[in-house]
């Protein structure tokens, strides 16, 4: 059989008028602002317009520890909010933009997959609306007010030795991670060590994600630290007065994106910090904009429920006052069995012993959803045609012993009538009553909260800081930042910060080499392993299968 790439797929749909999805949302057309006929942004004053209006129900999507394999979360947030229009509700999906960095280097496009995609793809997944660029432009509007002050004469006796804030730009660069500039002589600046992070790992981005309105967006742009004086004392943005201007930049891009997915069920695409080096949630006001607008709104948090769910639930729920009413763990028989030792070239072979030796993987995140944050969950397996019944009939066993249903999904072939059965176990778990208990309380030390989720989420035996992680981490406590939570920096592939150590692994530590404030996001960054803030290119990258023809069509998208 000869199967339609993603990009074919999407390219044959016919797109409904971007003004249609609104009205199937219920947005006013008064709050529409098109980018053409199959984009939209949605004016933020929708909300406090709207404040009365009752929320719906609010479903995670998260996953196992990522895999060669893929696991296909994000076609299976957008089949499942398509199911739920196919069982007769209504539902909104709420994504991240992609990051072109990903898109160019090793995932390619992230707009799911199959039958379960949101389009124009090709949009979404390059330029989109701009946002990304917007974020980039402030980031470096800051770096250069920054650089501009200590040319001037340095009224605020910055220590160029201590200037913690980088330049961005949203590409896989390498290059970039350590340079020196301000050479060339004295009109040029001074000269100094400096870096690039990649945009969604930018304060900006997280900044952005989870401001409640402009306002608060200026006074977390206000907040962010971008330097230490020669006395050791913070200097803030507002201290260079770059708030505003920065603001005047991310104004439309607090906005979010409205687009659809293939069966035409809105969806909200906004914001995307990566969950291994940032928050790795879609903005606050995408988020409550859906759950204002339908019954349920399906969501997603980045890699694996030990990065991107933990820091949905202890981060973005914290600072939102947002409880999820269900969560959705996905998996594959594939990467299961990939946990379980399989290489990738023979994941196609039935092996319920493999299968059995990588289940630990995905119970573990059960366990962490269901008893560590007292969520109901689901698992959602990703059928492949390679997938055996006795394979399949393992992983409901062992998921029922802890107390969770086993969904088959087959929305990347079959849309939302192929995710029927997981919408049903969905609506029925959104039923019942559950609290969200978080992972650490946020009145302990810095210390006490890495040993909260290595000990708790990670299963690790605890945290190790570093010398310079140690003298950071009672710097920030004396500065006031100690009840801030956690963003942890760390690999996605594995539990621990060692991306080789796969499945379940046990009686690890974990080094924490430094701590880093982000005070306009609201939280402390723990930088672990050696995870990156730019990522690099892989030797062949997605870029090289990407192309366009005469007439202006995208090809190598996925």
């Amino acid at each position: 059989m000869q199967y339609k790439s993603d990009i074919e797929i999407a390219q044959a749909t016919q797109m409904r008028h971007i003004r249609e999805i609104a009205e199937v949302a219920g947005i006013d057309e008064k709050y529409l602002e098109q980018y053409g006929n199959h984009k939209a942004k949605i004016d933020y004053a929708y909300l406090g317009d709207n404040a009365a209006k009752p929320d719906g129900k609010l479903v995670l999507v998260t996953a196992i520890n990522p895999t060669p394999a893929g696991e296909g979360k994000t076609t299976t947030t957008v089949g499942l909010s398509d199911a739920l229009r196919y069982i007769g509700k209504k539902s909104i999906v709420a994504l991240r933009e992609p990051s072109l960095g990903p898109v160019f280097g090793v995932k390619g496009g992230a707009a799911g997959g199959g039958y379960a995609q949101v389009v124009p793809m090709e949009d979404i997944n390059l330029h989109f609306t701009g946002d990304f660029h917007a974020i980039g432009a402030a980031n470096n509007l800051l770096a250069a007010l920054l650089d501009n002050h200590i040319h001037q004469g340095n009224a605020l006796g910055i220590d160029t030795r201590r200037i913690t804030w980088k330049r961005a730009v949203d590409m896989n660069d390498r290059q970039l991670r350590f340079i020196v500039n301000g050479l060339g002589g004295k009109a040029n600046g001074v000269p100094r060590e400096d870096g690039f992070d990649i945009v969604v790992a930018s304060e900006v981005m997280a900044v952005l994600c989870l401001s409640a309105d402009i306002d608060d967006l200026k006074a977390r742009l206000g907040r962010m630290i971008v330097a230490y004086n020669y006395e050791g004392a913070p200097v803030t943005a507002a201290d260079l007065k770059a708030q505003g201007a920065m603001a005047a930049l991310l104004k439309d891009a607090l906005k979010p994106n409205l687009v659809q997915t293939l069966e035409g069920t809105p969806a909200l695409i906004h914001g995307g910090p990566f969950a291994n080096i940032a928050h790795g949630c879609n903005s606050v006001t995408a988020t409550k904009m859906a759950l204002k607008l339908g019954e349920y709104t399906v969501t997603e948090a980045g890699f694996g429920a030990d990065l991107g769910a933990e820091k949905f639930l202890d981060i973005k729920c914290r600072v939102a006052d947002l409880a999820p009413d269900a969560v959705v763990i996905v998996a594959t028989v594939r990467a299961l069995k990939h946990h379980g030792g399989v290489k990738k070239e023979n994941l196609g072979e039935a092996d319920v012993a493999a299968l059995d030796k990588g289940l630990p993987n995905l119970l573990r995140h059960v366990e962490n959803i269901t008893k560590v944050f007292g969520l109901p969950a689901v698992v959602a397996i990703n059928r492949f045609p390679t997938d055996t019944v006795e394979e399949l009939q393992l992983i409901e066993d062992r998921c029922r012993a802890l107390g969770v249903n086993v969904a088959l999904s087959e929305v990347w072939g079959k849309g939302g009538a192929g995710g029927e059965a997981l919408a049903k176990e969905v609506v029925r778990l959104c039923e019942g009553n559950s609290k969200l208990t978080y992972a650490y309380e946020s009145d302990i030390s810095i210390e006490d909260k890495l040993n909260a989720i290595v000990r708790r989420i990670y299963r690790g035996e605890g945290v190790t800081l570093a010398p310079e992680a140690k003298r950071q981490a009672r710097q920030l406590e004396k500065l006031g930042f100690g009840n801030l939570p956690i963003c942890m920096a760390k690999t996605q592939y594995s539990f621990s910060d060692n991306a080789d150590l796969r499945c379940a692994p046990e009686g690890f530590g974990i080094t924490v080499r430094s701590l880093k404030v982000s005070a306009g996001a609201g939280f402390i960054v723990a930088l672990v392993g050696d995870i990156m803030t730019m990522p690099g290119l892989p030797k062949v990258p997605s870029s090289e299968k990407i192309d366009v023809d005469s007439q202006g069509r995208i090809s190598g998208l996925f």
